[in-house]
């Protein structure tokens, strides 16, 4: 049955706590107002989070939760998924916890295709510990541990998760809620893992780093929308994205035509297409495709580990723990 919500069902009795304009709020809002237009019963959603700002989120909703460690949470969000398969699970991340620590178990998530749908939040900046840089802070970056800028060369998510065989794969922006919202709910249709990296500001430590995608003097000429089925146009028709051996670029419709523009596909099973558009931009500046890169249909782990599991007991009945653990893998040490 479809539960009957509002926004103000899903926040919790806790006070946020993030610093005041912090962009957390606006996606809180956002993902509030998505769970209660879903009308996914409270007691089926779990949130898990490991550690930054970003890790706050569970006690912020009125479902259950995890707070995790560092790095963790895509691990612990698969033992939940696996073991409870007909729950709704949300990893909450930032780009420092996902991508630096826990690096690993976020690609795992992903190339296993577990139903675990991972909001990534980026900032660029480490902004719980007081403003390091982070894996997606740009080269040259002066910050408190990089004084004379950072010489790392920086991940770009969404190309990262489409290298890990994610079979859904997004962008969006914090202060945009209706596209952040769209995105929500295109993400928990999808069966299987889903990224949806969302632009975050952090107005204290990084504060404006996407204003070319958000100030309203320069946002059209920076925001691509992807949109699946549709040419991929921007700045009020007049650019285009064309694709031409394996790269993605910017082109002038009008000295062009619309027949060199790509048309968008989400759904190719080939992610190379995918790829090329998420090299458009290595960060928030410049024309940056925001949307779904990615949606394709592959099997889901839990749905295959249940029948493997099911087969196994048809075929040999319930299992002998006692007598697993004295098979012939086992030996007595003197």
């Amino acid at each position: 049955m479809t539960a009957t919500y509002s926004r103000q069902d899903f926040q919790s009795e806790q006070e946020v706590r993030w610093c005041p304009g912090c962009g957390d709020y606006t996606i809180l809002a956002s993902v509030q107002t998505f769970m209660a237009d879903a009308g996914i019963a409270k007691e089926d959603i779990v949130f898990v989070s490991g550690i930054g700002c970003a890790a706050r989120f569970p006690y912020y909703m009125e479902t259950y939760g995890v707070h995790s460690i560092h790095g963790r949470a895509p691990a612990v969000a698969t033992g939940i998924a696996a073991a409870r398969p007909e729950l709704s699970v949300w990893v909450v991340t930032g780009d420092g916890d996902a991508l630096s620590i826990g690096g690993n178990h976020l690609i795992h998530a992903l190339r296993r295709n577990m139903n675990v749908k991972i909001l990534l939040f980026n900032n660029q900046i480490y902004g719980l510990t007081k403003g390091q840089y982070s894996p997606t802070s740009e080269p040259g970056k002066r910050t408190k541990s990089s004084p004379m800028g950072s010489i790392d060369y920086p991940f770009n998510p969404v190309s990262l998760a489409l290298g890990a065989e994610a079979s859904f794969v997004a962008r969006t922006i914090d202060m945009d809620r209706n596209h952040t919202i769209e995105m929500l709910t295109a993400a928990y249709q999808h069966p299987g893992s889903a990224l949806i990296e969302i632009y975050q500001n952090c107005n204290v430590f990084n504060d404006k780093a996407f204003i070319e995608l958000t100030a309203k003097e320069s946002r059209d000429e920076n925001q691509i929308r992807l949109v699946d089925g549709e040419k991929i146009v921007f700045d009020n028709g007049t650019k285009g994205v064309a694709i031409e051996e394996g790269r993605a670029f910017v082109i002038d419709v009008e000295k062009f035509g619309m027949d060199v523009v790509h048309t968008h596909e989400a759904g190719l099973d080939n992610p190379a297409t995918a790829f090329a558009l998420s090299r458009l931009s290595h960060g928030p500046h410049g024309p940056t495709p925001i949307g779904i890169f990615r949606d394709v249909e592959r099997e889901v782990y839990e749905q295959e580990l249940d029948a493997q599991i099911s087969s196994a007991t048809e075929a040999k009945g319930p299992g002998d723990l006692a007598a697993i653990l004295r098979s012939n893998s086992t030996w007595t040490v003197d």
